[in-house]
C-alpha cells in the first residue's frame, strides 16, 4: 500500500470525524434544554450564553451544520470512491458505496447523534464555541441558501396558540413523566395558561350567594350579620340590592365603633355609621379575563370587585382570593367551611345545591363536566337537557347520572348525582 493511499485513508477517516461532529452538533444543540441554558446564563456561565446565541439564529445554525455535514460526507465518499477503484478497479465503485453507506450511517450519524441526545446539555456546552466557528466560517454560504430556499418555499410563522399548546405538551409531559409533586405542579402551570381563557363569571360567587349589607340596618342587625359570615368584606347597597353604594371591611366597622365609644354609639342608627368607612366599590364586567383582572387586582391594590352584566346589573362577586385559588387549588383558613351545598350520601351520591357552581364541583369531586355553556349545576342540567325538569326526572350526561329532588318556581335549587363512570 502506496504512502498515497495511507494518506487519502486518513484523510477519509478525519473526514468521517468530522461528519460525526457535525451530525452531534445539531442533535445536541437543538435537544439542550431552553431552560438549563437560560439558568446558566443568568449565572455568567458563557458557554451557556453562547448556546442561547447559537439558538437565537436556528436557521443560520442548521443552515450551517447541513453545509459542513454534506460537504465532508461527498468528500469522504468520493475519496473512498478512489481508493477502492484503486484497489479493486472497476468493483471498487459498489464496495465503496457499501462501505461508506456502513460508515457513514453507523459511526457519523446513529453513534454520535445517541450519544448527543443522551448528554445533550452538556456535549452542547463543550462544542459550542467549535460550532460557532463553523457557523462563521460558512455563514456566507448558509446566508445565500437561505434566500434561496426562502424564495421558493413561503416562510410560516409560528403563532402564539402553537406555542402556547407546545408549552402545555410540555407541562403535561412533566406531570406524567414525575411523582405526585410532579402532578401537582403540573396542575399549577396549567391553571396559570388557563387564566387567559376562563373569565371572572366561571368563578365569581353568584349574587344569590353573595352575603350583602342594606345601608339602611340598624347596628344591632348589621353587627350581628357581620359576626355570623366568614366573609371580612362585604356589599353595601342602598334600596335595591343592585344599587351598590360601596365595600364595606369588618376592621374598618370594628375600628369606627372602637373609635366612637360604646356609650357613644347610637343604637340603631348604622348608615351614619356605614357612610363613613364603607370603601367605593370596585365593578368589573363579568367577560373580563382572569389574568387581565389579576393584574387590575395588583395595579389598584384591590382584593375584591363587584361583577356587572352588560346592563350593568349585580351578577355576584370575585376576589383576588378566588384567582389564586384558580392556580394554586383551595385556600382554606380557619374560617372557611367545605363546599356549602355538597353533601356526601352513604350510597357514594352527592346532594347538590343547584347553586353550586361547576368548576367548585369539579375541584371537590375532581370530575370533569364541562363550564363553558353554564356556570352552575343547576344551569348545565338546564342546558343540557332544553328544559325546566321536574323534580324526580333523571339525566345522564358526561357520566354523571343527575336526578331532580326540588324545584322552587322555574329554579332548580337542589339535586341528587352519582357518577357512573366505574358503574
Amino acid at each position: 500500500m502506496t504512502g498515497d493511499l495511507l494518506w487519502l485513508i486518513a484523510i477519509i477517516l478525519l473526514l468521517i470525524f468530522a461528519s460525526a461532529f457535525f451530525s452531534s452538533a445539531e442533535t445536541a444543540l437543538t435537544a439542550a434544554s431552553d431552560a438549563r441554558m437560560r439558568q446558566l446564563a443568568s449565572k455568567g456561565n458563557r458557554r451557556a450564553m453562547l448556546v442561547e446565541r447559537l439558538r437565537n439564529d436556528r436557521e443560520g445554525l442548521i443552515g450551517s451544520i447541513l453545509i459542513g455535514n454534506n460537504a465532508v460526507n461527498v468528500i469522504a465518499s468520493a475519496l473512498a470512491t478512489s481508493v477502492f477503484i484503486s484497489i479493486l478497479d472497476d468493483g471498487g465503485v459498489l464496495w465503496a458505496t457499501i462501505t461508506m453507506t456502513v460508515i457513514l450511517v453507523v459511526f457519523a450519524e446513529v453513534m454520535p447523534k445517541t450519544y448527543a441526545l443522551n448528554h445533550s446539555n452538556k456535549y452542547a456546552l463543550l462544542i459550542a464555541p467549535a460550532v460557532r466557528l463553523v457557523v462563521v466560517v460558512l455563514s456566507p454560504l448558509s446566508i445565500a441558501l437561505r434566500m434561496l430556499a426562502n424564495s421558493l418555499i413561503r416562510k410560516r410563522q409560528t403563532d402564539e396558540n402553537e406555542r402556547e399548546e407546545e408549552l402545555r405538551g410540555m407541562i403535561e409531559l412533566h406531570g406524567a413523566e414525575g411523582d405526585g409533586d410532579s402532578r401537582e405542579t403540573q396542575a399549577m402551570l396549567s391553571s396559570v395558561l388557563d387564566l387567559n381563557e376562563i373569565s371572572v363569571e366561571q368563578i365569581m360567587t353568584h349574587r344569590a350567594g353573595v352575603k350583602m349589607i342594606d345601608a339602611d340596618s340598624d347596628l344591632d342587625s348589621l353587627l350581628g350579620e357581620v359576626l355570623a359570615s366568614p366573609h371580612t368584606r362585604h356589599p353595601v347597597y342602598s334600596g335595591n340590592p343592585d344599587n351598590i353604594i360601596g365595600v364595606l371591611h369588618v376592621k374598618d366597622l370594628l375600628r369606627a365603633i372602637g373609635r366612637r365609644g360604646a356609650d357613644e354609639a347610637p343604637q340603631g342608627d348604622g348608615l351614619g355609621l356605614l357612610q363613613n368607612i364603607v370603601s367605593e366599590p370596585y365593578f368589573v364586567p363579568e367577560t373580563t379575563l382572569l389574568f387581565d383582572q389579576l393584574q387590575s387586582f395588583r395595579t389598584r391594590r384591590e382584593h375584591f370587585a363587584v361583577v356587572v352584566d352588560e346592563y350593568g346589573d349585580l351578577q355576584g362577586i370575585v376576589t383576588l382570593e378566588d384567582i389564586l385559588e384558580e392556580i394554586v387549588g383551595d385556600i382554606d383558613d380557619e374560617h372557611d367551611i367545605d363546599l356549602a351545598g355538597l353533601t356526601a350520601q352513604p350510597d357514594g351520591s352527592w346532594i347538590v345545591d343547584g347553586a353550586v357552581t361547576i368548576r367548585d364541583l369539579n375541584r371537590a369531586l375532581a370530575w370533569q363536566l364541562p363550564d363553558e355553556d353554564a356556570s352552575t349545576i343547576a344551569g348545565l342540567v338546564l342546558y343540557e337537557s332544553r328544559a325546566i325538569p321536574r323534580p324526580g326526572q333523571e339525566f345522564r350526561f358526561h357520566n354523571i347520572r343527575f336526578r331532580i329532588l326540588k324545584r322552587d318556581g322555574n329554579k332548580v335549587t337542589s339535586l341528587r348525582l352519582w357518577s357512573t363512570r366505574n358503574a
